[in-house]
């Protein structure tokens, strides 16, 4: 990940930079239209900030980041197995 870089328009918004894997970001973004989120930054900001304010969800997040750091470009879980395995609906 890089450095954040300042957004001209705003001062109180910096842009960063992700890589991620392929096959996880067709995963999150398969996700965020299942919910219903407008973006992939907004599904993306929201994450973030659900991690931040309720770290006693934050095991999900490290798994995800184990995972991806695991996974080769053509590996993937299917979301739906991970809803499996964190009880979670897809809302």
């Amino acid at each position: 990940m890089s450095e954040a870089d300042s957004n001209g328009s705003d001062p109180e918004i910096d842009r960063i930079n992700l890589r991620i894997s392929r096959s996880f970001l067709e995963v999150v973004d398969e996700t965020w239209r299942e919910r219903g989120f407008n973006s992939r930054s907004e599904f993306i900001r929201y994450a973030l900030r659900d991690s931040v304010n309720h770290p006693e969800g934050a095991g999900l997040w490290k798994d995800i980041a184990i995972s991806e750091a695991q996974f080769g470009e053509t590996d993937g879980v299917p979301s739906d197995e991970i809803r499996d395995e964190y009880g979670t609906n897809g809302e």
